[in-house]
């Protein structure tokens, strides 16, 4: 199959892990140069965006577009540009263009229903977000659950002491009006068969609030236009990409990967993720359904799918002290003899470890290590959300046929030495002393580098995978400058 990506935006979760899980299978994938990708809240280039889309358009059996990209040139550009409906409708045209070019092409297209996080920052969001971040996402919160449900007499004097500039407000709430009105134009695109198959993820999304509002309008519109079977609306966002990348190889392949899924608590179906607003198997029903798989008993399943969960709620993994119910609640012994005992069987075996937030098990990937399982699996992940590693594991394991020996190496080195551990370490203990912060290196970056490089290498050797997968080569690089996520170049001797 020969398919093209157009990312969220350039960072290596959106750009590079499609293209690692790629290169171990028969696809083709074409991906933009970063260059032509704008950089953080610097749109892209849409005119050489457009052109790269025509250029390859009749040489594609697939197309996995980020109508984001498209419309404002990046997910972020998306949160704080100041253009109108009509403008930016213009930009969804070239879609139309790339149908006369292959009329046979099949188009995956995404679309995010803009975030409303709950803290006050303007790392990703408009400049008045680090002073009223927190109020806005109250504001939405309290007077949504307001309209549904009522709110208790404390909520009420909350909700009536919160004070946000109407200036502010104006410009925040225009911008979702016209985002939500192109998420609707969007749908009309696929009604028009324009676009073949839909997804509208939630990032951070929350049961409440300026999100769940415009959750609830898209979700009539798709009612009323009868497209239930051709879109999908469910939290997620930067795994987007391989899921539906995932979607087009097996409808090019002309099949639907049975799944069945077991984890390492009882609790964990029904725990509800940090960061997301459904319970983890309700999650994890849209995403097997959203890659064209489909779940099934153990006895029928192509794919095993180990899913490590908490025991009953969800923490940082990065948090000092490790609630009880993480041991009391789990029984991570157990899950780690079952994936041995699959394993043993000939089973295809998939690891999503999503027992914390933004970072790995560590006490999980000693286990599997002590036993020599890791290079046995056929995927692994535990990075940022529940959302973000399910669809990246239910990706590498559909599309690979061979146990993925260089991504999981990578992704041990990035979820769970530098997320969990290695990342606040340096924060707390290593920035300040060089006079550096969380998001100012300076003219240092290349020092930070080499020190999350030296940290992640030490880590690694003391594994027993290390002896049989050594690292020849790894370099580290900032791609947004900051310390929450990394980019890796690793070559294994």
């Amino acid at each position: 199959m020969k398919a093209l990506l157009l990312p969220l935006d350039e960072r290596p979760c959106n750009r590079v892990f499609p293209q690692m899980i790629a290169a171990d299978s028969d696809i083709e994938l074409s991906v933009p140069d970063s260059e032509i990708l704008g950089r953080k809240k610097t749109p892209s280039h849409t005119e050489e965006i457009n052109a790269y889309l025509k250029d390859h358009a009749g040489h594609c059996d697939s197309m996995i577009l980020s109508v984001d990209q498209l419309l404002y040139g990046g997910l972020l550009p998306s949160r704080i540009h100041h253009q109108d409906k009509e403008e930016l409708e213009k930009n969804l045209e070239v879609l139309k263009e790339l149908k006369k070019i292959n009329p046979s092409l099949k188009i995956y297209a995404f679309q995010c229903i803009m975030r409303c996080p709950q803290y006050s920052s303007s790392e990703e969001e408009p400049d008045y977000y680090e002073q009223y971040g927190h109020e806005i996402f109250r504001h939405g919160w309290l007077q949504d659950k307001k309209n549904r449900e009522g709110l208790s007499e404390e909520e009420e004097k909350e909700l009536s002491s919160i004070q946000i500039p109407a200036e502010i407000c104006r410009d925040y709430e225009k911008r979702r009006s016209t985002n939500i009105a192109l998420n609707e134009r969007t749908l009309e695109y696929l009604q028009n068969g324009i676009i073949d198959f839909l997804v509208i993820p939630q990032d951070d999304s929350s049961p409440y609030g300026y999100t769940a509002i415009d959750q609830k309008k898209i979700l009539k519109s798709i009612e009323e236009r009868h497209l239930q079977n051709r879109t999908m609306v469910y939290p997620g966002a930067d795994e987007v990409g391989m899921s539906l990348l995932t979607r087009a190889c097996n409808e090019y392949r002309q099949q639907s990967p049975a799944v069945y899924p077991f984890y390492a608590s009882v609790n964990g179906p029904s725990i509800i993720p940090l960061y997301e607003d459904r319970e983890m198997y309700e999650s994890l029903k849209s995403h097997v359904m959203v890659t064209g798989a489909h779940l099934s008993s153990e006895e029928k399943a192509d794919i095993i799918l180990a899913v490590n969960c908490p025991g009953k709620f969800m923490q940082e993994s990065f948090a000092k002290a490790k609630d009880s119910s993480y041991s009391a609640d789990r029984n991570l012994m157990w899950f780690v003899s079952e994936i041995e005992r699959k394993i043993q069987e000939g089973k295809k075996v998939a690891l999503c470890d999503s027992a914390y937030a933004n970072g790995g098990d560590r006490q999980l990937i000693e286990l599997l290590d002590q036993k020599e399982l890791l290079d046995r699996l056929f995927a692994y992940a535990g990075w940022n959300t529940n959302c973000n590693t399910l669809g990246t594991v239910l990706s590498q394991s559909q599309i690979t046929n061979v146990p993925p020996i260089r991504n999981t190496v990578y992704r041990i080195l990035e979820d769970v030495f530098y997320q969990a551990e290695i990342r606040m370490d340096i924060v707390e203990n290593v920035l300040p002393g060089m006079g550096l912060s969380y998001y100012d290196f300076k003219d240092r970056e290349t020092d930070v580098e080499r020190e999350i490089e030296n940290r992640v290498v030490k880590e690694y050797e003391k594994m027993n995978l290390s002896k049989k997968h050594p690292l020849k080569k790894i370099e580290v690089y900032m791609p947004w400058h900051r310390m929450f996520e990394i980019g890796m170049h690793i070559t294994l001797q």
